[in-house]
């Protein structure tokens, strides 16, 4: 499986794994792969303890860091979202917009799932994504600088990935000054181009099964158009690859690796609750939903009560980022802590982003283990090809 990116980043297979738990990153890095730490669900503060362990935890492998500077949110062309010189971004503009006609819709969704206000549930850890207690964070361009300012200064982080456009071209320089590669995520050519031209090293093609904020186009159409459409820039097959046979063919199209996520929300090492695990077990892939429920952009999700009540007629429509994710970042810690509770109808509520690959998730294994059997079935894949080939000759 090796290609120029294991030469180029020192890694022995190209299987580059999105994830937000750090003993995830640090369980691929280990293997011999690439672990990627989303740091959008962190502050400045809780990213660097992150990223510190993983540091303790990796012997000097290399790994990266994911965070979001979207082209376009709410607000931006009039500067809201952007860090003070504190390096703190100003929540209180954007909940000022929030529909109340929206917030009081949140509240009888919640009710009809009979989960109490947050003042009556034990505070305890939330296992959310993508918020914090502002549900801000990395939803806006200085929440993302934020990120990076942290990632740099641990010299461990060789590659800063970015999702919803290019980053911003003083960011990609400064990524570059200090020995960093840079990675963003499209699901279009024209966007791929765009990327190229801003000076992004690696191209990461994402097609529409993916999990989380995804286009329209299927990886098989995808991946060879942007192959063709940013040579020789390298770039990662994205969007329903969780085997060796997916990966084996995403890098016959011309990929130079694959770049992973759902696959990892089921390992032993991953923090994924109990509940949601059992979820994604029991899921196909028609389970995995396109909705604009948890940010206002579309993202592929678990199919649960929370996104179809948002396709119900008398929903008053989701918001643009950052708004809906605030709007409903309250409702979804209740939902987390009502769920604890054996039997309990918050239950139906509860998931999270996931890729249509969900349908070939069906047991817990080790994070080594998947590594070793993306590797395994590469091989046997690729030597089925060649017999093929052998045949035809």
């Amino acid at each position: 499986m090796r290609t120029e990116l294991c030469d180029l980043f020192g890694i022995d297979v190209p299987i580059f794994a999105f994830s937000h738990c750090r003993d995830v990153v640090a369980a691929v890095t280990n293997a011999g792969g690439f672990g990627v730490l989303g740091a959008l669900a962190f502050s400045p503060e809780q990213l660097e303890l992150e990223l510190r362990w993983i540091d303790e935890h990796v012997g000097g492998r290399p790994y990266g860091v994911d965070t979001v500077m979207p082209m376009s949110y709410e607000g931006k062309e009039r500067g809201l979202g952007r860090a003070d010189e504190s390096g703190q971004v100003d929540a209180e503009v954007f909940r000022k917009l929030i529909p109340q006609a929206t917030t009081e819709w949140i509240e009888s969704v919640l009710a009809e799932y009979e989960v109490p206000p947050l003042s009556e549930l034990a505070a305890e850890a939330d296992e959310t994504v993508g918020g914090g207690q502002t549900g801000l964070l990395g939803w806006t361009e200085g929440g993302g600088r934020n990120h990076v300012e942290v990632a740099l200064r641990h010299p461990g982080v060789k590659l800063l990935v970015n999702a919803l456009g290019p980053p911003p071209k003083d960011v990609i320089e400064l990524a570059h000054a200090h020995g960093v590669k840079v990675a963003a995520l499209t699901g279009a050519v024209e966007h791929a181009q765009r990327q190229k031209q801003a000076g992004v090293d690696i191209i990461i093609a994402q097609g529409t099964e993916a999990g989380g904020h995804t286009g329209e186009i299927g990886s098989m159409v995808l991946i060879p158009d942007i192959v063709d459409a940013v040579h020789p820039t390298p770039v990662l097959g994205a969007g329903g690859i969780a085997t060796g046979r997916q990966a084996a063919a995403a890098m016959a199209m011309g990929a130079s690796g694959v770049w992973t996520g759902s696959v990892w929300l089921t390992v032993r090492e991953a923090e994924t609750s109990p509940l949601v695990k059992e979820k994604l077990f029991a899921a196909r892939s028609k389970d995995a939903v396109r909705s604009r429920s948890l940010s206002g952009k579309p993202a592929r999700l678990l199919r649960t009560g929370w996104t179809e009540a948002w396709e119900r007629e008398a929903c008053p429509g989701t918001l643009p980022m950052p708004l809906q994710y605030m709007a409903c970042s309250e409702a979804q810690r209740r939902i987390t802590r009502a769920a604890r509770k054996e039997g309990a109808k918050a239950r139906e509520l509860v998931g999270m982003p996931v890729g249509q690959v969900v349908g070939r998730l069906s047991s817990e294994v080790s994070v080594a283990d998947v590594i070793y059997q993306f590797m395994d079935e590469f091989i046997e894949a690729t030597e089925r090809l060649q017999k093929t080939l052998d045949r035809a000759k």
